[in-house]
C-alpha cells in the first residue's frame, strides 16, 4: 500500500500568511511605539525569532502530516515558500507605511542616519557628508527598501529552511534514492 504524499502548497500558504501577520503586527507595534525610525536590536531579534519559529514550526507541520517523512527538499520548498508569502505582506505593509500611513518615513530615515553619521564620524567634512547622504538616498527608495526586505526574507529563509530540514530530515524508505 502506497502512501500519498501531502502537498506543500496549504502549508506554504497557511504559514506564510501567519508570518506576514506577525511580521505586521510586529510592524505596527514598532509605529506605535515610534521604535520605527530607529528601531533598537531588540526588534530585529524578535522578528528574526518570528520567521526562524514560524518556518520551524511549518516544516515540523508538514512533516507530521507526511506521516513524519521529510526530506530536504520538501523542507526547503515550505521553508523558502513561508519566507515568501510572508515577505510579500510584509512588503506591502511597509509600502502602506512608507506612502500611505507615514508618508515623512524616509525623510526621517534619512536624517537619523545623518546624525548616526555625525556622531561616528565627526571628521567628516560636509561635502564628504553629502556625498554618503547621496549614495544612501538611492537604496532608500520605497521600492529599494521593499526588495532589500524580500531578499533578506528569501536569504534567511533559505538558510533557517536548510537547517530545519538537515535536524527534522526523515526519509521515506518506501521512496526510491
Amino acid at each position: 500500500m502506497e502512501i500519498q504524499k501531502v502537498e506543500a502548497k496549504k502549508f506554504v500558504l497557511n504559514f506564510g500568511i501567519l508570518f506576514g501577520i506577525l511580521s505586521v503586527i510586529m510592524g505596527v507595534i514598532m509605529y506605535v511605539t515610534n521604535a520605527y525610525i530607529d528601531p533598537s536590536l531588540i526588534y530585529a531579534a524578535i522578528s528574526y525569532l518570528i520567521l526562524i519559529g514560524v518556518i520551524s514550526y511549518g516544516i515540523n507541520a508538514f512533516k507530521a502530516e507526511n506521516n513524519g517523512f521529510l526530506n530536504l527538499a520538501d523542507a526547503l520548498k515550505v521553508g523558502i515558500g513561508i519566507a515568501v508569502i510572508g515577505g510579500i505582506i510584509t512588503a506591502i505593509w511597509s509600502y502602506l507605511l512608507m506612502n500611505y500611513i507615514e508618508p515623512e518615513y524616509m525623510s526621517q530615515v534619512m536624517e537619523m542616519s545623518q546624525q548616526k553619521m555625525m556622531e561616528t564620524n565627526p571628521d567628516l567634512t560636509q561635502a564628504q557628508m553629502d556625498k554618503m547622504m547621496e549614495m544612501s538616498a538611492k537604496f532608500s527608495t520605497p521600492w529599494m527598501i521593499m526588495a532589500f526586505s524580500l531578499i533578506g526574507n528569501l536569504f534567511f529563509g533559505l538558510i533557517i529552511s536548510l537547517i530545519a530540514g538537515l535536524i527534522m530530515k526523515n526519509k521515506n524508505p518506501s521512496e526510491e534514492a
